[in-house]
């Protein structure tokens, strides 16, 4: 008999069998999407528009006691495992932590690729407002605009901010209060 995956205790699900799986894949760099596995592979345009926002962030980000990262995201009690482009949580959260839950982040920056567009704009938008991921900040490479969705509920944001086009500063509200430069994204 094969041993059970570490930390998962006496049972294992299904679910924590897929997440182990998924943890193991592609290098560890691979997220699930409603039950279906897809591995990152991110080309330097799309880290090129991380990069900028993530300077951006950074000093704010340092202030709040917090990193900017994008490490793993799991949503318990769904076929989901995300990883990010950018999230920023406290770093007393994330100093021993593997995967965090969304509602530990503060800000969670998704930026679309051509391949996985819909994912980022509908299906993580309605995941992230359902696990209490307070900003989601989606950056629409394709459409070139930038959306924020904030205050999550089961049912979706119920404040969103955009789309609005690149070179529209955006104000991030509390605990952050910034105004991102969007015209060089």
């Amino acid at each position: 008999m094969s041993p059970k995956p570490a930390g998962y205790g006496d049972t294992v699900t299904p679910e924590h069998a897929l997440k182990y799986a998924l943890r193991h894949a592609h290098g560890g760099r691979a997220q699930l999407i409603e039950g279906v596995i897809e591995p990152l592979s991110l080309s330097w345009a799309h880290e090129a528009v991380a990069d900028r926002l993530r300077h951006q962030l950074g000093t704010r980000v340092a202030d709040l006691h917090c990193i900017i990262g994008s490490g793993d995201l799991d949503l318990p009690g769904s076929p989901n495992w995300y990883v990010p482009d950018l999230a920023v949580v406290p770093a007393a959260v994330a100093k021993n932590a593997g995967a965090l839950l969304p509602d530990q982040t503060l800000l969670i920056v998704e930026v679309t690729s051509e391949t996985d567009a819909h994912t980022d704009r509908a299906v993580k938008r309605r995941r992230y407002a359902e696990y209490g991921a307070p900003l989601y900040l989606l950056v629409d490479r394709q459409q070139h605009t930038l959306t924020l969705f904030a205050e999550p509920g089961r049912l979706g944001y119920t404040r969103i901010t955009g789309p609005l086009p690149y070179g529209t500063p955006l104000h991030i509200p509390a605990p952050f209060g910034l105004d991102l430069d969007t015209s060089d994204l």
